[in-house]
């Protein structure tokens, strides 16, 4: 793949095309250490 087709990929393509299969290929888990799109928010109570 050229620099210029490189420049064109999603967040996601790069993601499945480069990442993904490294951290698999480092012999991470898929479905126990690998998390995609996940919203992360504070569900703080306050005691005052």
């Amino acid at each position: 793949m050229n620099e210029k087709d490189k420049k064109e990929l999603s967040e996601i393509d790069i993601c499945d095309l480069f990442i993904t299969p490294a951290i698999l290929d480092a012999g991470w888990d898929r479905f126990l250490q690998i998390r995609r799109e996940v919203t992360l928010t504070t569900h703080l109570k306050s005691t005052c």
